[in-house]
């Protein structure tokens, strides 16, 4: 500002600093009316400017609401405001200021909320006591995310997917965390229209949305997004801190931000946040001090050949199985399956083999026997064998599978470390998007009941799925009332057929009390609050159709299931947002034992 500008800022009621007085046009952050002025009141304030054409600066200060005179000074290009002694001359009002801690806390949210929307300046916080907060200034494509990893956390980067979406005007760019790189609070998104930060309801609402199936309903995603558009299409003055704003087609907007970060998640695919791996290691480090050894066990039940299996060489496909059943030859791999594909070893979310890739996956965990044997059983002879390696599965980004642990684990290789997969975390979600994109596509898979089962029900509960039978239908479930306090149960999703029919229906009547899904729905409203709705009751569907923790895979079962999760948008986590795999590179695994 020049010295004439700078003398009327402190005036009060010198709200509008535009030189033209558009209020519809706004691109500048400016200050609220009277803040200048009601901070000079209680402090010691001190303002000093410089324009970039001007040869030196100027100064004031406004001590206790005093106005000092205008005073030439040095200064560099742009504004600086200084504020001492404050509340000095009222000091009535010191007992309403929280601790020191507090207050600084405070002061840097919003230095940090400035600092993501604008990464080209450079940002310096000091407190008394404590450890400079410094934000250097960022240039080059990568300016945004360098920015927000300053702010957000070094490990927010690698966990980090890009958004870059244009619409009828509007543009969204960012930065979105994968499902899995969550927080326990919404401190962490920040939003930015036209340069200024904003906490707005529309947008954390949509960000809410597009995260809906994702994430547990107390978990929040780690974010910065920045929306450009004509400033006339978004009014900034609908808040006194201008915290948040109004868009002339909130519709669009909304729409925009989901489509954008459903995007950027499918793009994610079976990627798993990495510092569920820093845990998993933590976890593995042994901890410092003298520990007292474990007991001995006696393992003299156990014959040696059982301890110790000789390393066999690779099986060409065809050969007899290692500890195979007689008469049993390994089936020669499958295109499908992924452990002879010799195209691009990751074919990316969305694609599809010649025979149908989910379905090939899911008639191998449908043929295979449901419960795991009975304690002291002898295990099958399949569950010992293991696989042939084959370079081209090494490539995957889930690898080959290599053992299954305690019936609940898959333990897969890469070229560069091992991954873990949670197996009924990670088939649930691989349900539920079969399902999803089967009621997309126009109806869910049903199978009809050769023998219609009865559920008995309380009579209210028994009205309620009565009234939402027409919904049901849609997810392939048919039902109709049967009496009072029954209804009678006619077909399920082809998908569910081996499930329990009486749980199936216990955690639909749940999800619909959760939900609220009523009878009437409109078939217009499958994107809107009743498609939402839906999804819920398909996400609880999909818990029934999945395997077991406890169940017994085999390798060719475990392979389909990992291929699939590579071809699965959001595989990466489950319905309720935990991981569904965690990789643990080679080189952390080798610090563990010492050999770096």
């Amino acid at each position: 500002m020049g010295p004439d500008d700078l003398a009327l800022a402190v005036e009060r009621h010198a709200t509008s600093k535009l030189p033209d007085g558009d209020l519809f046009r706004i691109d500048t952050l400016g200050f609220r009316g009277e803040a200048l002025p009601s901070i000079g009141a209680v402090s010691r304030l001190t303002l000093t400017s410089r324009t970039a054409e001007a040869e030196q600066g100027a100064s004031l200060t406004v001590e206790a609401g005093a106005k000092g005179p205008v005073r030439p000074a040095p200064a560099q290009r742009g504004t600086r405001i200084e504020v001492s002694e404050l509340f000095a001359a009222t000091p009535a009002r010191l007992k309403f200021l929280k601790s020191d801690r507090a207050e600084t806390a405070a002061v840097s949210e919003i230095l940090r909320r400035l600092a993501v929307a604008q990464p080209q300046i450079r940002f310096t916080l000091r407190s008394d006591g404590g450890t400079p907060l410094v934000l250097p200034a960022e240039e080059g494509e990568t300016a945004s995310l360098r920015r927000l990893a300053g702010v957000l956390g070094a490990d927010f980067a690698p966990n980090a997917l890009p958004v870059d979406l244009a619409r009828e005007g509007l543009a969204l760019t960012g930065h979105v965390s994968l499902p899995t790189f969550n927080r326990g609070a919404a401190s962490h998104i920040h939003l930015v229209v036209n340069g200024r930060p904003v906490r707005d309801r529309l947008l954390l609402g949509a960000v809410r949305g597009a995260y809906a199936d994702t994430l547990a309903s107390d978990r929040h995603p780690v974010l910065g997004l920045f929306l450009a558009c004509d400033p006339a299409l978004v009014d900034v003055n609908v808040h006194p801190a201008k915290t948040e704003v109004r868009f002339r087609d909130p519709g669009l907007v909304r729409a925009l931000v989901v489509s954008a970060i459903h995007e950027a998640l499918r793009r994610g695919g079976a990627r798993s946040a990495t510092t569920g791996a820093a845990r998993a290691l933590e976890a593995l480090r042994p901890a410092a001090g003298p520990q007292s050894a474990p007991p001995l066990r006696s393992y003299s039940g156990l014959s040696a050949p059982s301890l110790f299996r000789p390393e066999r060489p690779a099986m060409p496909a065809g050969a007899p199985s290692f500890g195979a059943p007689p008469g049993y030859r390994a089936p020669a791999p499958q295109g499908d399956l992924g452990l002879s594909h010799r195209g691009p070893p990751h074919p990316g979310p969305g694609h599809v083999g010649s025979g149908g890739f989910g379905e090939a996956a899911q008639a191998l965990l449908d043929d295979a026997p449901r419960d795991p044997p009975e304690t002291g059983a002898a295990p099958p002879q399949a569950a010992a064998f293991q696989p042939p390696l084959e370079e081209e599965a090494l490539d995957f980004p889930l690898g080959a599978a290599r053992a299954q642990i305690h019936e609940t684990y898959i333990l897969a290789q890469t070229r560069d470390g091992i991954v873990i997969v949670d197996q009924h975390a990670a088939h649930e979600r691989l349900v539920y998007e079969r399902l999803k994109r089967e009621r997309a596509a126009g109806g869910i898979l049903r199978q009809g009941l050769l023998i219609p089962e009865v559920i008995e029900l309380p009579p209210d509960a028994a009205e309620r799925l009565a009234a939402a039978a027409p919904d049901l239908d849609r997810l392939g479930l048919g039902l109709e009332a049967f009496g009072p306090g029954a209804v009678l149960v006619r077909e399920v999703p082809a998908i569910l057929r081996n499930a329990s029919v009486r749980a199936l229906v216990a955690d639909i009547l749940d999800a619909l009390e959760a939900s609220g899904v009523e009878e009437g729905g409109e078939a217009a409203a499958e994107d809107g609050p009743l498609g939402r709705r839906l999804d819920a009751i398909l996400s609880r569907m999909s818990c029934h159709g999945s395997i077991r923790a406890g169940r017994r895979l085999h390798p060719q079962e475990m392979n389909a299931l990992l291929r699939e999760m590579e071809a699965t948008e959001k595989s990466g986590q489950c319905n309720h947002g935990r991981p569904t795999s965690i990789a643990l590179a080679l080189h952390d695994i080798e610090r563990l034992f010492g050999r770096r």
